[in-house]
């Protein structure tokens, strides 16, 4: 339970500008309750708007996502903010068609040498058969699927029309849905939380404060939440980027929504990272409206079949993603994370053996970023909620779903704010309180 100062004001902080952040913000603003004058939205971000998964994400939303608490209620509200605000040019949002494709790819001298890497699945194949794919005869090969040579092609299953998928540009929806908040009175400050600063329950709310020194954040001072007891989160300390001092705001709300980083401002949350490269290519040809989850034999390699998955955007941009790994653990910050050069060059040959508009693109990005998954088995997250400390809500453990269920997140942690409990979905099974 939450409980707002002795004047009924709310200081809310959202810790993280990814999409989970954003989208809180945007619908704190909107909340009939929200009042500029008297409420105060701040949302702290270590490095950049989108800095992580969520500017580097695929943007593919569907139907069959999960989980199913979430999914059609953020699926429907994609579309509403995509009316209300014209997202179709600001974001990206169109409808897509979407496909399982088995193929094998042309035996090339660029791809000669390359080893198969192993990885771990990022997750979105899961549960999608159940819902009804559709084969068409032959290879099934859509023919406005054409920037995919027929040759190469074994199988293609449907897995999605119009109306069960769609997508947007995540960097794109990001920062719009932040500048969209800050519109309506939400304030974004880049720094670095130091502290979540706890007092006993019944004590009352600390003053604004702030501590004019240049102490750079560390992770050893971050505050421990390992013994909760009945405390309370009464304020938080961040690095401030821009005065190079840190600085002490109250907090009534605090929403931990830093992604892989939640467990090191609260080390209680079972939430790790996931790796997972992706390039971006500009096609030599303009290329239809398809999301693909592939198979592709590699001719001379030495392993199971490749698995790109590869997003056609507005624009004639190809976004292609592989599968996450563990190699790494996951860094300080967003801008820490380590791009392996190998892995994103393993992409574009893989792709680029099925399709001349790939080949002959030229690529414009290679990056890496964390994916938020919960670290405990028997759940598959995300966790949305209280955490039980007073005044500390969460919002992590997304996956690779966290673009597709920013807009139900965001939405229900406002109800939970403004109302004290979430109306427009139940999400008891996805209650932090469970597992903390």
């Amino acid at each position: 339970m939450t409980i707002d100062g002795t004047d009924g004001r709310k200081e809310i902080v959202i810790i993280g500008a990814g999409i989970i952040g954003c989208t809180t913000a945007y619908y704190l603003t909107r909340h009939p309750s929200y009042d500029p004058e008297k409420h105060k939205i701040t949302v702290l971000e270590a490095t950049r708007i989108a800095g992580g998964a969520s500017g580097k994400a695929g943007g593919l939303l569907a139907v069959w996502a999960y989980p199913n608490n979430l999914v059609p209620l953020s699926f429907r509200l994609h579309q509403d903010l995509a009316s209300e605000h014209g997202g179709d040019e600001l974001w990206g949002y169109r409808r897509v068609s979407c496909g399982n494709l088995s193929a094998t790819g042309r035996k090339r001298a660029e791809l000669e040498g390359l080893g198969s890497q192993p990885g771990r699945s990022l997750g979105k194949r899961a549960g999608e058969v159940k819902k009804g794919m559709k084969a068409y005869s032959g290879t099934g090969l859509p023919t406005d699927l054409d920037w995919v040579i027929p040759e190469c092609v074994q199988e293609y299953e449907q897995m999605g029309g119009s109306r069960e998928t769609a997508q947007v540009h995540p960097y794109q929806f990001t920062t719009t849905m932040m500048r969209l908040a800050e519109e309506r009175g939400a304030k974004l400050i880049i720094g670095a939380v130091t502290d979540l600063n706890y007092v006993d329950a019944s004590s009352s709310p600390a003053p604004d404060r702030s501590r004019e020194n240049s102490k750079s954040p560390s992770r050893s001072s971050v505050s421990s939440s390992s013994s909760r007891g009945r405390r309370k989160v009464e304020s938080i300390t961040y690095f401030d980027k821009a005065s190079n001092e840190e600085i002490t705001i109250p907090a009534t709300h605090t929403i931990l929504a830093a992604g892989p980083w939640t467990s090191r401002l609260f080390p209680s949350a079972p939430i790790t990272g996931l790796r997972a490269h992706s390039v971006t290519i500009t096609a030599a040809s303009p290329v239809s409206a398809y999301a693909l989850f592939t198979e592709i034999e590699i001719p001379g390699s030495n392993g199971d079949p490749a698995s790109p998955e590869i997003y056609a955007r507005p624009n004639n941009e190809i976004y292609v993603c592989g599968e996450g790994d563990v190699d790494l653990e996951v860094p300080e910050t967003t801008a820490d994370v380590e791009v392996d050069e190998a892995r994103c060059d393993d992409l574009i040959s893989q792709v680029s053996s099925i399709s001349d508009h790939i080949r002959l693109g030229r690529v414009t990005r290679k990056q890496a970023c964390y994916l938020p998954v919960l670290s405990i088995g028997g759940s598959g997250g995300p966790l949305i909620g209280e955490t039980g400390i007073e005044g500390l809500m969460m919002a992590s453990g997304h996956s690779c779903w966290g673009i597709n269920n920013a807009p139900a997140s965001g939405l229900l942690l406002s109800e939970l704010v403004f109302d004290g409990k979430t109306k427009s979905a139940d999400i008891r099974g996805l209650d932090p309180r469970r597992i903390l």
